[in-house]
């Protein structure tokens, strides 16, 4: 089993409809038929959203994606329309609240990696390949690879696992040409965050996009190269070979399946409450990447 250990039951607001319980996001529609997309302070780990959550999550991940969009400007069209809180909503979505345009989703994960680790080092340790892609013999655990490469997935429901993909399947489910563009905007906005993050200190490893169709345009939507949908390591520790230090979730992983916890996440029984100190080292996490990132202070 997984998925939610306690689903929330959404909030109601005049003139809004709510659409989907996601495992961070609440998505509604507005009158104007726009999303109005909520990040909540929830944590998933191992395909279940956990009871407890992380204090300031939403926001970081909100206020993060934001600046990661202005930064991609140039390359990218991005959905979102608003940061203005909707009329009637409660003072808690404040920093945590997006309204978007409305697209016509892709239902693919747009994966792009720069470095061997994850789902890919498993693949590469079976095969010498990734979604397919051969790479080179000799690379470990947080490898550099030659050049970044597209690895898809595909999109999976709130408690099952996305399934990574060839670049030929894609082509097969949505058609030769939006595969093409996927790819190539995929690989440029990861190249472009790349170097940001580097110029801060920090490795991407690797990143998933979310794309949708405006018409005739691909717009870049929901988050975008935050701490859960992308990996980030502190260059200076970087050290190939390892499980590299990474600004994300791995102190509710690593508590999950420690003996501590008493989880054994292969079984059927939801994961337990997590302790004060792995919310607040994971609530850190969050807050220094958007700071090393950014510049900027968090308040």
């Amino acid at each position: 089993m997984s998925g939610f250990v306690e689903k929330p039951e959404p909030i109601e607001v005049p003139g809004l409809v709510h659409l989907h319980t996601g495992k961070v996001r609440e998505l509604y529609q507005n009158e104007a038929g726009d999303l109005v997309m909520v990040a909540s302070d929830r944590m998933s780990a191992y395909d279940w959203v956990l009871p407890t959550e992380i204090p300031d999550k939403g926001r970081v991940l909100t206020q993060l994606s934001l600046w990661w969009f202005d930064q991609l400007r140039d390359l990218a069209v991005n959905h979102v329309i608003s940061t203005e809180l909707p009329e009637g909503a409660p003072a808690d979505w404040a920093g945590r609240t997006l309204v978007c345009k409305s697209l016509k989703m892709v239902p693919v994960e747009c994966v792009a990696r720069g470095y061997l680790t994850g789902s890919g080092l498993v693949e590469y340790n079976a095969s010498r390949t990734v979604c397919g892609l051969a790479l080179p013999e000799g690379l470990v655990d947080g490898s550099e690879l030659p050049a970044p490469i597209f690895t898809p997935a595909t999109k999976a429901e709130v408690g099952e696992h996305d399934e990574n993909v060839s670049y030929e399947e894609v082509a097969r489910q949505v058609g030769a040409e939006t595969a093409a563009q996927l790819r190539q905007a995929t690989l440029a906005v990861y190249s472009r965050a790349r170097d940001i993050a580097r110029d801060r200190g920090i490795i991407l490893a690797d990143t998933k996009f979310e794309f949708g169709y405006d018409g005739d345009t691909l717009v870049l939507a929901d988050e975008v190269l935050t701490p859960d949908s992308s990996r980030f390591w502190p260059a200076d520790q970087w050290q190939p070979g390892r499980a590299q230090p990474s600004y994300d979730k791995q102190f509710v992983r690593n508590w999950l399946t420690s003996a501590e916890s008493g989880w054994d996440r292969t079984s059927e029984q939801p994961p337990p409450p997590l302790p004060e100190e792995v919310v607040a080292a994971t609530r850190q996490k969050y807050v220094e990447a958007y700071e090393r990132l950014t510049g900027m202070s968090w308040s």
